[in-house]
């Protein structure tokens, strides 16, 4: 299993997300280190849509930690797994390779521009639907949090 996890994140969460994200973030803490890091979402309506992209972007390869194993959450290029797959061909091999710091990559309302999905060595999906940035990391965590528990063998996932 990981031992290290880097969630980069556009936006700040309030209300139900946040409360969300605080129970599994104090869940998953107990296995291993993650760290939240928000980056400011761009002004959409002052901005096009390349140009928001582009400047997101920006904070967020400045932010992901080096010599992570990246990961980028995209709905349309990114690879579905259950969440056994997550947490046994996907999540295990990493720390089994040497690669035991993930940093994960959440976008905001317009997704992830070209720079961050090329850097990224993996992208993955939650499925065909589109969610809002804010239920996606609460996802997120929650799959983190199962993947733990399912390599530990223990009963969250029955």
């Amino acid at each position: 299993m990981i031992r290290r996890a880097t969630i980069v994140a556009v936006g700040r969460l309030k209300g139900w997300a946040a409360e969300g994200c605080e129970d599994y973030l104090r869940r998953l803490r107990r296995y291993f280190p993650v760290e939240v890091v928000e980056v400011a979402e761009a002004d959409i309506n002052r901005l096009g849509r390349e140009e928001a992209l582009a400047a997101e972007a920006e904070r967020i390869l400045r932010r992901l930690p080096e010599g992570a194993h990246v990961v980028a959450l995209d709905r349309e290029s990114g690879s579905g797994y259950t969440s056994e797959e997550l947490a046994r061909r996907r999540l295990e091999p990493l720390a089994l390779s040497g690669r035991s710091h993930v940093a994960f990559v959440i976008g905001g309302p317009l997704g992830l521009a070209p720079e961050v999905l090329q850097r990224a060595d993996e992208r993955w999906s939650f499925g065909p639907v589109t969610l809002p940035h804010a239920l996606a990391r609460v996802v997120l965590l929650e799959q983190l949090y199962r993947a733990v528990k399912i390599s530990r063998g223990e009963k969250y996932h029955w």
